[in-house]
């Protein structure tokens, strides 16, 4: 039976333990409530019972973290997801340093996210989070820590203004921008480029590795199940999506459809089959940074504030929610991991989605009352 000991304003477990005949008696302190030590040394005392030894050596966190990333996420993740990955490392090593992952509390963790997010953006500061805490709960499940400590901390951050790849359009700015595209697709692939970008919600590398083969003119859906590489540290040629769940199929509206059959009819194909293919680019498609430029110019055009090509995939998410589709069926179309990627990166249009709702519901039952008051 462990004992419980207050040591000063935190509490230290202490757990009986033998070891070849000899009384050698696990202690550990540190914790902000008896709570939480009797449930560290509940832990202890489930390990021993299953054989298990308790005493870990003890292991910087960084380093841990970083062998947890090459074993379970390097093989299976894209290169640019990787970095992402090796970001939160950077900021591991630079706060923890060699701290042991056994030494660190919750309350150590919540003043890295309160240190880490005083200059950071939300989504930054919660992509890091989301990083370690599938680390550290997997470090529990390996038995190298008793407890997550990420549990329970909360992700602070500041608000930078935002950038134009961050922005959207509105419902009525897109329309304007709809309507200038279709005037003006003689001018060449980009304009098809940004009108499948706003109908779709495509990332960038998504559309520039379609084929031809990739639309369903009977169904009028595009199969979505690869990548092209448009950038120095891509890989060349086509690629793996993002993630699994990346991998989709999505429908397209009528109009659209038709454009691109008459598109793929009257215009010669390329050896590689590709939609977007630009014989003037070494990486033999439309470039981001000419879609950007392309973009930008009819914007300006448009009096319409600047947004960049990724841009479109927000202005897409933010139509869909201001006509009422679920966020369940707008992850699933857009390829996110999971819904709830899509609830943190969309917040700020899911609250004002929330408050036109909101107001809508009380006008319901108002108007109830007073047909019968």
């Amino acid at each position: 039976m462990a004992s419980i000991q207050k040591r000063g304003k935190t509490y230290q477990y202490t757990v009986s333990y033998i070891v070849n005949g000899k009384q050698k008696p696990i202690r550990k302190g540190g914790f902000r409530t008896k709570k939480e030590a009797q449930l560290a040394a509940a832990e202890i005392e489930a390990q021993l019972a299953k054989g298990h030894n308790p005493i870990q050596i003890k292991i910087p966190f960084d380093r841990h973290f970083e062998e947890w990333i090459n074993i379970y996420k390097a093989p299976t993740i894209s290169k640019v997801t990787l970095k992402h990955y090796l970001y939160s490392l950077k900021a591991v090593r630079e706060y923890f340093s060699n701290t042991p992952i056994q030494n660190i509390k919750r309350d150590d963790y919540q003043k890295f996210l309160n240190w880490f997010g005083a200059d950071k953006a939300k989504e930054t500061v919660d992509k890091v989070h989301r990083h370690i805490r599938s680390c550290v709960k997997d470090a529990v499940e390996d038995q190298i820590i008793p407890i997550d400590f990420t549990r329970n901390t909360k992700t602070n951050w500041t608000t930078p203004p935002k950038k134009p790849q961050d922005k959207y359009l509105n419902y009525h700015d897109s329309i304007a921008l709809l309507k200038l595209v279709l005037a003006r697709l003689k001018g060449g692939l980009g304009y098809y480029l940004i009108l499948l970008g706003l109908t779709t919600g495509m990332r960038f590398e998504e559309l520039v590795g379609l084929t031809r083969k990739d639309f369903d003119f009977v169904n009028n859906t595009i199969n979505i199940n690869k990548t092209w590489g448009y950038k120095k540290d891509s890989p060349r040629g086509f690629g793996p999506l993002k993630t699994d769940q990346s991998e989709r199929v999505i429908k397209v509206n009528q109009s659209t459809m038709d454009i691109f059959k008459q598109l793929f009819e009257t215009s010669p194909t390329n050896k590689y089959d590709l939609v977007f293919f630009s014989p003037f680019s070494k990486y033999n498609v439309i470039t981001n940074t000419d879609a950007n430029k392309l973009i930008k110019k009819l914007l300006i055009e448009l009096n319409i504030e600047l947004i960049t090509f990724h841009g479109l995939r927000h202005t897409h998410v933010s139509i869909l929610l201001y006509k009422k589709r679920s966020i369940e069926y707008i992850s699933r179309r857009i390829g996110h991991k999971n819904v709830n990627i899509t609830y943190e990166k969309y917040t700020h249009l899911l609250e004002e989605t929330r408050r036109e709702e909101e107001t809508l519901s009380v006008e319901v039952f108002e108007n109830m009352l007073e047909n019968h008051v």
